[in-house]
C-alpha cells in the first residue's frame, strides 16, 4: 500500500515537471511580455487539464474523491486571487520588467510545489495523530476569514520581508536584473541579482499563503494526495491567471468578502466536525454559490456605477 502511494506521488510529480519544463522550454523559451490573449489561453488550458485530471480521479477513486478534489481545487484557485495582488506589488516594487516576470513565477512555482507538499503531509499527519489540531486549524480559518472581511486597503511592503533583509546582509547583490539572470559572476566573485531576491520574496510569500489554504483543504479531506494534486493544479493555473488579471485586479471588489465567507465556513465545518458532518457535495455547492454571488455582485455594482 505504501509502495503504491510512493509510485502515485512519483508518477504525478514527474508528469507535472514534464509539463512545466515543456511549457518553459518550448512555449516560453524566450523572455517576452505575456499578453492578455496568451494568458487567457493558458489559464483555460490549465483549467481544462485540472478538470481532465478530476475526471480521472472520479473514475479511478470514485465520486467522493472526485468531489473532494474539485472542492479543494476551487478553494485553492479562489484563494490564489490574493496571491496575484501580492505578486503584482512585489514586481512593481522591484521594477521587474514584464518579460522576466514569467520566469520568476515559473521557478517560484517549483519551490512552492515542494513547500506545499511538506505542509500538506505534515498537516495531515498532525490532524491524524493529534485530533485536537482540527480545532486549531478551524479556529485559524475563522480568524483569517473574519480578518479578511474587515481588511480595508492594507498595504503590502516587500521591503519588510525578513528573509529579504537577511539575504541582503549575507549575499552580494548586483545592481541590475542582468538580462533575467539569477546569478552573475564578476571576476572571481559570484553575485545574486535583484531578480533572485524577487524569487526569494515570492517563495516566502507562498509560505504565508499556505497558512490558510492548507487548513482550508484539510476541512474537506484528509487525503494528502487529493490536497496536493489540487494545490498543484491551482498553482499551475495561478501563473497564467496573474497575467490575465494584472490589468483589471480591482474589478471584483466583493471577492474578498466571498473568500471571507468561504474561509469562515470551512473553519466552522472543522470546528463542528465531531458533532455534525457536512457532506463534501454540500460544501462544494456552498463555496461555489458564495464565490459566484461575490463575482456577480462585483460586476453588477461596477456596471451600475458606470465603470467598464
Amino acid at each position: 500500500m505504501i509502495s503504491d502511494q510512493i509510485v502515485l506521488w512519483a508518477v504525478f510529480n514527474i508528469a507535472v515537471l514534464l509539463m512545466l519544463f515543456f511549457d518553459l522550454g518550448v512555449f516560453h523559451r524566450k523572455n517576452h511580455v505575456i499578453g492578455l490573449k496568451e494568458s487567457i489561453a493558458w489559464s483555460v488550458i490549465w483549467i481544462v487539464v485540472a478538470l481532465i485530471f478530476n475526471v480521472g480521479v472520479y473514475i479511478w477513486s470514485g465520486p467522493v474523491k472526485g468531489t473532494e478534489f474539485l472542492t479543494v481545487y476551487i478553494i485553492e484557485r479562489s484563494l490564489s486571487i490574493d496571491n496575484i495582488f501580492v505578486f503584482l506589488i512585489i514586481f512593481q516594487y522591484f521594477r521587474v520588467a514584464g518579460e522576466f516576470q514569467y520566469k520568476v513565477l515559473f521557478w517560484g512555482i517549483l519551490g512552492a510545489l515542494v513547500m506545499r507538499a511538506v505542509f500538506i503531509v505534515s498537516g495531515v499527519a498532525l490532524v491524524n495523530k493529534f485530533h485536537w489540531m482540527i480545532y486549531v486549524f478551524g479556529a485559524l480559518l475563522v480568524y483569517v476569514g473574519l480578518k479578511l472581511a474587515f481588511k480595508k486597503g492594507e498595504e503590502v511592503h516587500p521591503e519588510n520581508n525578513i528573509v529579504l533583509k537577511l539575504c541582503k546582509k549575507i549575499l552580494p547583490v548586483s545592481d541590475g536584473h542582468e538580462g533575467g539572470k539569477f546569478f552573475l559572476r564578476k571576476g572571481e566573485k559570484l553575485f545574486v541579482t535583484p531578480l533572485f531576491l524577487v524569487l526569494i520574496v515570492i517563495e516566502t510569500s507562498d509560505i504565508i499563503f499556505a497558512v490558510d489554504s492548507i487548513p482550508a483543504a484539510l476541512a474537506i479531506t484528509r487525503d494528502s494526495f487529493i490536497i496536493y494534486s489540487a494545490n498543484v493544479f491551482a498553482i499551475l493555473g495561478l501563473r497564467a491567471t496573474y497575467f490575465a488579471l494584472e490589468g483589471f485586479m480591482r474589478m471584483f471588489r466583493y471577492l474578498n468578502y466571498g473568500l471571507s465567507v468561504v474561509l469562515t465556513f470551512v473553519g466552522a465545518k472543522m470546528l463542528i466536525s465531531d458533532f455534525y458532518h457536512i457532506q463534501t457535495v454540500v460544501s462544494l455547492a456552498v463555496i461555489a454559490a458564495v464565490l459566484a454571488v461575490s463575482v456577480v455582485l462585483s460586476v453588477f455594482v461596477r456596471t451600475k456605477n458606470g465603470k467598464k
